[in-house]
Formats: C-alpha cells, sequence, structure tokens
C-alpha cells in the first residue's frame, strides 16, 4: 500500500496530537506500529493516546505518548464528554484509529483544527483529511489496515508493521507474584473470546492441559471476569490442576504474564495479540473468523483453521458451519504445541 502525499496531515512541526486508538485489546495491538511511527516521525510533538477505560495498562512502558487518558465517548452524551476530554489536552491535530461515525462526532465536536481518519461510516464531512479506503478483494490484515492510515497521516510510502508491547518492573514483579510456586515451562490457556462460536469446548482445553502437563508444563489459565464460566469448566474438566488467574490481572499484569509463558494455546481473541507483540509461541484456533483480518508479522504463531481447505475467495465469517471451531481436534493442538516449544520455547 502506498499513501505518500504532500503537505502531509500532520506536519512535521506539528506541536501537539491527540490518537484515539481502538476500542478492542487486539485492534490496539495492532495499532502498535503506527504509535511509534507517530513517535519516531514527529519527536517533538507532545503525543496523548487516548484509550477506552482498562486499555491504558497495555501500553504502558512503550514511551510513544506522553500521556495516556481514558476516552468514553459511549451513550448519548458520550461524544460531547469525550470531545471536551480532548480540548482539556490542547491538542491540535486528531488521528482516529476507530472507523466508528461516533469517532469522527467526537473530533469534530472537539474543534481540533485538524481530523484525520478514514472515509467511512458516512463521517467524511466530519474530518479535514479524510483517508481513502484501501480497495481489497480479500480480507485485508488489520495491521496493514492501520498503517495505511499511519502512512497517510504522516506523508509516508509506508511504515514498519511489527507490533510490540513492553513490559514495565512492576509488572513483571506483579505476574512473579501471581505465578509463585509454578515451575517453567507454563502453558497459559485462555478459553474466553467475544463470540461463543470463536470459543473451542473448554473440556478440550482441559484435555490439552492435561497432555501438556504430562509434558512437564505447569498450566494456567486466565480470562476476564465475564469468562469465569468458560475458566472455570476448563479446570473443573482437567485432571491435572489449573492455577486459575481469571479477573486476577489488569492488562499489564497479563501483559508479564503471556511474556513469562513458554507457549499460549488461544482462540482468536486478545491475548493471542499481547503472545504476537511480546515474542511468546501461540497456538491460536479459528473458528468462523477469517484468520486473514488479523495476521500478524513475524509472529511465533500456529494458526489452526476449521476448515483450512476453504477457497482463498471465501471468507470463514461467511461459512459458520464449515468452519465451526468445534471441527479441530485436541491432538492437532497438542501436536502445535509441542512442536513450538520445541522450536521457540527455550526460556528467554
Amino acid at each position: 500500500m502506498e499513501a505518500a502525499m504532500s503537505p502531509p496531515p500532520l506536519p512535521p512541526d506539528l506541536a501537539s496530537l491527540l490518537v484515539i486508538a481502538p476500542n478492542w485489546v487486539g485492534d490496539v495491538v495492532m495499532a502498535t506500529p503506527v504509535l511509534r511511527a507517530l513517535r519516531e516521525h514527529r519527536p517533538a510533538a507532545r503525543i496523548v493516546s487516548a484509550v477506552r477505560p482498562g486499555i491504558g495498562p497495555l501500553l504502558r512502558g512503550a514511551g510513544w505518548a506522553d500521556e495516556l487518558i481514558d476516552l468514553d465517548p459511549r451513550g448519548a452524551l458520550g461524544p460531547l464528554r469525550a470531545a471536551r476530554r480532548i480540548r482539556q489536552t490542547g491538542a491540535r491535530a486528531v488521528l482516529l484509529l476507530p472507523n466508528s461515525f461516533r469517532s469522527g462526532l467526537t473530533a469534530r465536536l472537539a474543534r481540533c483544527p485538524v481530523r484525520v481518519g478514514y472515509d467511512r461510516d458516512g463521517r467524511g464531512r466530519l474530518l479535514t483529511h479524510a483517508c481513502p479506503v484501501p480497495a481489497a478483494t480479500e480480507p485485508t490484515p488489520t495491521v496493514d489496515y492501520y498503517a495505511h492510515l499511519g502512512a497517510f497521516a504522516l506523508g509516508l510510502a509506508d511504515i514498519p508493521k511489527i507490533p510490540a508491547l513492553f513490559v514495565t518492573g512492576e509488572e513483571a514483579d506483579a505476574a512473579a507474584a501471581a505465578l509463585d510456586g509454578l515451575d517453567d515451562p507454563i502453558a497459559l490457556l485462555t478459553p474466553g473470546a467475544s463470540k461463543p462460536a470463536k470459543r473451542w469446548p473448554p473440556e478440550r482445553f482441559a484435555a490439552v492441559a492435561d497432555t501438556l502437563s504430562e509434558d512437564g508444563f505447569a498450566c494456567v489459565v486466565s480470562g476476564s471476569p465475564g469468562e469465569a464460566s468458560v475458566t472455570g469448566a476448563v479446570v473443573a474438566a482437567a485432571r491435572t490442576p489449573i492455577t486459575d488467574l481469571t479477573g486476577a490481572l489488569d492488562l499489564g499484569v497479563l501483559k508479564a504474564v503471556v511474556r513469562r509463558a513458554r507457549v499460549l494455546i488461544t482462540n482468536d481473541t486478545g491475548p493471542r495479540h499481547l503472545a504476537a507483540a511480546l515474542g511468546t509461541p501461540a497456538v491460536t484456533l479459528f473458528g468462523p473468523t477469517d484468520h486473514r483480518w488479523t495476521t500478524l508479522p513475524e509472529a511465533s504463531e500456529r494458526c489452526l483453521l476449521a476448515e483450512p481447505f476453504l477457497p482463498a475467495e471465501a471468507v470463514a465469517d461467511r461459512n459458520p458451519r464449515l468452519c465451526a471451531i468445534t471441527r479441530i481436534p485436541v491432538r492437532d493442538v497438542v501436536d502445535a504445541a509441542r512442536r513450538l516449544h520445541a522450536e521457540k520455547g527455550s526460556p528467554r
């Protein structure tokens, strides 16, 4: 993708910039190449990263922003409240990574002189610089999609697309406390996901844990508080003891736990992206969600597809029966985990 233009929407002498980050954990990780490029190419600007409440710890330690703020435009008056918060930062430009009309309205209400984002969802007139959406005949990796917008904003032909996260000393200490008493290697299981169709059955995660335990792994399960019933089902079905950290970690400490793990077994959900950004080997299970939307450059990952022979012109999201996640067998997951550990699992 080429996005070079002159003059760029974000000029070299820009004094201040606010970046509205995506809403989901995985999308924030896939947007980190943009955050890194903004810091590199606008070193004199004061950069504020605005994130959904609870997401901030994900970006701790990166050094790409001078300030992290929470921004929540939800609700009838949400855009007005969020716009007021943006004005308080004094930002002269806003880069919108979310695609929503609501985010465009928020930026317009904030009255920032420069408002950059994709021209979609009917919000083109709310922006001062509307980036055309790249044409595509197949699913486009989200990391490429964000990078294209970042290159457009900076007036570059392209930017590097490798996601990255960092772990602070405090986060590492908290992870060590959470994992106290467990010997390496650690296998981390994340059986939750945003939709039931994306969740491999808990009893199969339990079967994987039982086998990996026999291989010498200490098994840990993690999830958000809302996923307690799913993670609890894994623990209940397993013969081997599993340390359950569900609801016990903020995103900062979860980063450190993911980094400590020697292998992650996961559905297509947030921790999978953390693993890619931190160099942790991961086995990711894909049902009726096309893996091409979230291809992660240079990730140490084995993607197991429910239907690996789906034609390239077909999209898994549109074939839920053919791509039912239950079609992935336990033996394939165990084999992938063992191979990844043998290749990449030595202590870092």
